[in-house]
């Protein structure tokens, strides 16, 4: 007999399925034995990171020897000057997901609820299933659009957190700034909402907001930012929240010492004032992102007009396919399975190189489909 078989984990982790990333290079190179693969599945950026960046890790690795500054209170100098907010609104973490969890860590208990629009980042469920809290999905309404009416009308008095992605991922919409204000008018006061703007520098609409500006005006919000996605150090995994005081205050409490490496901090206090490097970064997204629409267009696919560095597309009932034939041909896209879209595929933007050859190969797959089910037909 097997002795571990009695070693009983938690109830609540029969609710937590493991996270599934998009496959990485390495592994299809490997699989399929090609030379040249694109990866265009995890929204990294294609420029890469900061030169100056760069160049500051490799001076900062001889130190490498000694513990990292706990507090992170350089980054949070730069970070509040750079933002116009005080030290003490700001927390440092190892990405946004470990900020996720230590956020479930310090406001949720058994039998609280949190209210995620459905589909959305999974790791909100995490942190919510960890702690043995219930999740509220709420149904994104046509085209994407948030319900913020049926947001209101979940919450209830076990209502702890609700969260919104904002450009969505995976599907690039957006919440508007005269609907947060509802929302956030709205609420009851023991309601913390989470604003995850991940994807903010690649909005480019108006009515956008990235949250900054509702703490600085005192609202009960957590904004999530990070340095993976323009700044380029996804490797490094290094982000940060935004809050009131007292709400930084309450999860530093849970906050494990040395949670953030000595390089990491030292990319990020370079890459955010390298705002050549941001400008380039946005640029290229806006530009390749519209090249993308016009071939999407011209093949007659649909797809979700998005504020992010990613565009949601709908093949439909061959969307498996087109995924598992454009994996064969060395392009790495997500599959919608991962959010219960079996019909979408997630395509990241690339350099305007890694898009003329995304958009060749979908020309050659979709083309031959039709040309399948044409002759199916006759």
């Amino acid at each position: 007999m097997n002795s571990t078989n009695l070693i009983r984990p938690r109830i609540t982790l029969e609710n937590i399925k493991p996270y599934k990333p998009g496959k990485p290079l390495w592994e299809v190179q490997k699989e399929l034995e090609l030379d040249e693969v694109i990866k265009l599945a995890s929204n990294e950026n294609p420029l890469g990171p900061s030169r100056m960046a760069i160049q500051a890790v490799s001076i900062s690795l001889t130190d490498i020897n000694r513990y990292p500054d706990s507090h992170a209170v350089e980054l949070k100098k730069t970070i509040a000057s750079k933002l116009v907010l005080s030290e003490d609104q700001l927390i440092v973490t190892n990405g946004a997901d470990e900020l996720i969890t230590l956020i479930s860590e310090t406001y949720l208990d058994s039998g609280d609820e949190i209210i995620v629009p459905s589909p959305s980042f999974s790791e909100y469920d995490f942190g919510a299933h960890l702690l043995g809290a219930t999740v509220v999905p709420v149904k994104l309404r046509e085209n994407f659009e948030f319900d913020i009416e049926g947001i209101l009308s979940a919450v209830s008095s076990r209502t702890k957190l609700i969260y919104v992605c904002s450009p969505n991922n995976p599907t690039g919409t957006y919440l508007p700034k005269d609907r947060l204000e509802e929302l956030l008018n709205s609420l009851p006061k023991h309601v913390l909402v989470v604003f995850d703007s991940a994807y903010s520098h690649f909005a480019t609409e108006e009515d956008y907001t990235d949250g900054l500006e509702y703490v600085r005006a005192g609202f009960p919000v957590m904004v999530l930012q990070t340095f993976s996605k323009v700044y380029g150090l996804a490797g490094l995994r290094i982000g940060f929240g935004v809050a009131p005081k007292e709400v930084i205050q309450s999860i530093l409490k849970v906050k494990e010492p040395f949670n953030v490496n000595t390089l990491a901090q030292t990319a990020a206090i370079v890459a955010i004032k390298d705002e050549e490097h941001v400008h380039r970064s946005t640029e290229n997204n806006t530009v390749v992102r519209k090249q993308l629409y016009d071939a999407l267009s011209g093949l007659d696919i649909h797809y979700t007009e998005s504020m992010a560095n990613f565009v949601l597309v709908k093949i439909g009932p061959d969307a498996k396919f087109v995924y598992e034939q454009l994996l064969l041909k060395g392009v790495i896209v997500r599959y919608g399975d991962t959010w219960g879209m079996p019909d979408y595929i997630r395509i990241s933007i690339g350099t305007e190189k890694e898009n003329r050859e995304l958009i060749e190969a979908l020309y050659t797959i979709v083309t031959g489909l039709k040309l399948a089910n044409f002759r199916s037909n006759v």
